[in-house]
């Protein structure tokens, strides 16, 4: 058996997410099917997290283990050939038994890409949430990095099957910004992890500072553990991207190749 770990870059817009579902399209359930065919028997694609319906990703991090003994490139064009052409595996690379996408990773990327004029042209729609209305952009910058830190998160996250657990709604997050680039706001996030629509419910929040409705110690105030206000507003999934997924591992390699 040897387990494969792959890079994804994926077009969410007509999938219902990452996770398998009954009855519906998503990435997690065309590439099991394909990789079962290919293997002889049914295998389980774990991810690196949930992204949601409509969301993309330049850089999802999955693995799965396998009897077949195809060469790494080879798996990564046999089943590019059968995937949609909104998906695309860029990389594969044998790794350890027990590697875990989810559990292994130490921080994910995700930027959310605001298109601010008047006209979306139709070759970008698909990728950013048009927003050409009044902002005060300034306001939106500056109220980023107060989510920088370790903070519980609840008032950015909504309802999740796995609540009932009573898991810890407390992340960190290491960079927190959002710039202009061109037609362009984008906010760019990395953290420990990142809670159902955490990302989304937090451009909601940015958006209403720009606007006026909110202020920065409103910002603060939800970040306090039991603060009893409810996450939102939530912007549209077509503008959040997973950019990457890093590991504890990948860093150890690039110190050691730095340093010989």
């Amino acid at each position: 058996m040897r387990r494969l770990r792959f890079e994804i870059a994926y077009d969410g817009t007509d999938f219902h997410g990452w996770q398998v579902q009954p009855g519906l399209l998503t990435i997690q359930g065309i590439l099991e099917e394909i990789i079962s065919n290919m293997d002889g028997r049914p295998v389980h694609v774990a991810g690196s997290g949930r992204t949601d319906a409509g969301v993309h990703a330049f850089a999802q991090v999955a693995a799965v283990s396998i009897e077949n003994r195809i060469p790494t490139d080879n798996f990564r064009r046999a089943v590019n050939r059968l995937l949609p052409k909104t998906i695309r595996i860029n990389h594969v690379c044998e790794v350890r038994a027990d590697f875990h996408p989810r559990f292994d990773a130490a921080r994910k990327t995700y930027e959310f890409r605001i298109y601010r004029e008047e006209v979306c042209s139709p070759f970008v729609r698909r990728f950013v949430y048009h927003h050409p209305y009044p902002l005060n952009e300034s306001a939106t910058m500056q109220a980023a990095p107060l989510l920088v830190g370790e903070h519980d998160f609840t008032a950015f996250a909504a309802a999740d099957d796995r609540d009932a657990e009573g898991h810890s709604k407390v992340r960190t997050i290491f960079r927190s910004e959002m710039e202009r680039r061109d037609a362009m706001l984008i906010y760019r996030v990395t953290g420990s992890g990142f809670l159902k629509h955490m990302v989304r419910n937090i451009v909601g929040v940015l958006l209403e500072v720009g606007k006026g409705n909110l202020n920065d110690e409103d910002v603060r105030a939800r970040l306090k553990p039991n603060c009893g206000i409810g996450p939102g507003p939530r912007v549209p999934a077509s503008g959040l991207i997973l950019v990457s997924v890093e590991y504890a591992d990948d860093q150890a390699r690039t110190e050691n190749i730095s340093e010989t």
